[in-house]
């Protein structure tokens, strides 16, 4: 899956929403193996800060590299590489829960193989699942299929934003098992939490954003761009 070459750097980070900078200059290096818990208060940047790392918005400022080249040059060898889960499930209701996974699979560019489905939705306890719609599921079912992505992926890169949420204690730690197992192959890990969750790993390392006020004059720019668009 991994090999000492891939690694993650991220330098003089910046994002700006709206009237608010968000952070700066935030700044690490992942290599195989090392995890990184993303913490800090609500607001304080930590899904758009996800979101920046796998290129889904755009930064104010700061580079992002993997493997020694910025992302946007390398959008989809880095895709390739990378497994996000968002705090949404991002599954279809009116879907069962394998063409779900079928088709989250195809975004990420794999095919899962013959039985590889019902045994990760079995490894997430949802034994004979595949086939109910996930409207017929409680939150924390469908929590656990979205989660039973990372045991259909080949990714290096795991990207999680909150992925405890509406799990009971069994399944939290069965879930920072697969974190331990993707780790000790040589992958990697992002992932935010609002509990303490202990996960075992070679490297691993905390960055905390602290949510910060509007400026004035970041206010002030907002309030042109409304006054812009209002005019349009």
């Amino acid at each position: 899956m991994s090999s000492p070459a891939h690694k993650l750097e991220v330098r003089d980070l910046a994002c700006i929403r709206g009237d608010r900078r968000l952070f700066d200059g935030v700044s690490f290096t992942l290599e195989p193996g090392a995890l990184l818990f993303l913490g800090g208060a609500n607001g304080a940047g930590k899904t758009s800060l996800l979101r920046l790392l796998c290129g889904l918005s755009p930064a104010e400022s700061g580079d992002i590299r993997w493997n020694g080249k910025p992302i946007g040059e390398q959008a989809g060898a880095f895709r390739g590489e990378l497994c996000y889960l968002g705090h949404q499930n991002a599954l279809q209701e009116a879907l069962t829960v394998e063409e779900n996974l079928r088709f989250l699979a195809a975004l990420g560019g794999c095919t899962p193989p013959q039985g590889a489905i019902p045994r990760a939705l079995a490894r997430l306890g949802l034994h004979r699942c595949e086939r109910r719609f996930v409207r017929q599921l409680s939150q924390g079912q469908k929590r656990r299929v979205a989660l039973a992505r990372l045991l259909l992926t080949a990714a290096t890169l795991w990207v999680l934003d909150e992925p405890f949420v509406a799990l009971d204690t069994a399944a939290v730690k069965l879930v920072a098992g697969l974190l331990e197992e993707h780790l000790a192959r040589g992958g990697m890990a992002i992932y935010t939490s609002h509990q303490p969750v202990e996960i075992a790993a070679r490297s691993s390392r905390s960055l905390q954003l602290a949510a910060r006020v509007a400026t004035p004059r970041l206010a002030a720019r907002a309030a042109a761009s409304l006054t812009a668009e209002a005019a349009l």
